[in-house]
């Protein structure tokens, strides 16, 4: 694959985990190499990352994410997370969003490895916006690098911040000093069913590309506020 086709199928990866295939812990050690090259704020890399194995451990974690996503993300219709919307594709889109949602809840406990990304050096507790965006500018571009180079390996990885909801419990679990370390992403690592994936539907450039300020005109995104504060 080249960089274009990295960049544009790498996909959220919940329902095509494959725990058949364990992940040899090399392949994990590429794809970290490669996260350590990208690019940090003052040239100073805070990324650590975390990788969960051990079967008691991993199984902690599955419980952790499984509680908040049932107790929290999940209520008598549906994902709570799920944004109104008029529109048929989107409405569809975001049906089959929740029924990857649910998967993710039963793969965690089957894949072999699940790795978090974690900020040292600072918890962003209270932090000012700019702070915080200055910070997780590290760890962000890292762990997308990790997923990039975990794709070209034919792996599968998944975005989720579920378990931050009780992220004092996994620091405990896993002897995360948590005080000066700041979990910020838990992911599943698995081989996938299938390595073909393609684009995923999204807004064409002329409707979310503003040039020289704001565009009042261009279609506005979903109103999100709600979800933001709780």
């Amino acid at each position: 694959m080249d960089a274009d086709e990295v960049l544009t199928t790498t996909r959220a990866v919940r329902r095509r985990l494959d725990p058949t295939r364990p992940v040899p812990l090399d392949v994990i050690r590429e794809c970290v190499e490669v996260a350590l090259q990208a690019p940090a704020g003052s040239n100073l890399p805070r990324t650590r990352f975390v990788v969960v194995r051990d079967p008691a451990l991993r199984a902690g974690l599955a419980d952790l994410y499984t509680a908040v996503y049932e107790g929290t993300y999940r209520g008598s219709e549906g994902y709570i997370g799920r944004v109104a919307t008029e529109d048929a594709g989107a409405a569809r889109t975001q049906e089959r969003t929740t029924r990857s949602a649910d998967a993710l809840a039963t793969a965690l406990h089957e894949v072999d490895t699940i790795l978090i990304a974690c900020l040292e050096g600072a918890r962003l507790d209270g932090a000012s916006a700019m702070a915080s965006a200055s910070l997780l500018g590290g760890v962000l571009p890292a762990t997308w690098s990790f997923m990039l180079a975990a794709r070209a390996r034919g792996l599968g990885t998944c975005w989720t911040t579920m378990h931050l909801a009780r992220e004092r419990e996994a620091a405990e679990l896993l002897g995360i000093p948590y005080d000066r370390v700041q979990q910020v992403c838990l992911t599943p690592v698995a081989y996938t069913v299938g390595e073909r994936f393609g684009r995923a539907r999204r807004p064409a450039v002329d409707d979310v590309l503003h040039v020289d300020g704001w565009d009042e005109s261009l279609p506005s995104a979903p109103d999100v506020r709600g979800l933001a504060a709780r």
